[in-house]
């Protein structure tokens, strides 16, 4: 296994393990540890960013690329997600708001399949 493989794999462990339990400890209200869940959410996701600019220093690349052309389609991923998750929101918490809650999230899921051709292309 090359360097860079591992110490992705290692930050990508840690950091999804901690923003996973850091979720965790803010949305289940037995655990009552709202304000702590926010605090490890909020570590694992800096590990996280940190993983990806350290892989591609390694890699030689420039740490940090902006692009006009990835900007938006990363807000187009973000914006597919949300709506993903508000339809699953909306099913999940809400009360009488199944079918709604199921189309908004069939809205989020195409959109989120729209990504894949703008990112990958078609050929």
């Amino acid at each position: 296994m090359k360097k860079e493989n591992f110490i992705t794999l290692v930050l990508g462990v840690v950091g999804g393990l901690l923003f996973g339990i850091g979720m965790c400890m803010c949305l289940l209200p037995e655990w009552n540890a709202f304000t702590p869940g926010v605090a490890v959410t909020a570590v694992g996701a800096v590990v996280l960013a940190v993983m990806l600019i350290v892989r591609r220093v390694m890699l030689g690349k420039p740490a940090l690329k902006i692009n006009v052309k990835t900007v938006g389609k990363v807000a187009f991923g973000v914006v597919g997600a949300l709506v993903l998750g508000l339809g699953m929101c909306m099913v999940m918490v809400f009360e009488g708001m199944m079918i709604p809650g199921i189309i908004v999230g069939l809205v989020g899921i195409v959109l989120l399949l729209c990504l894949i051709p703008m990112c990958a292309g078609l050929k």
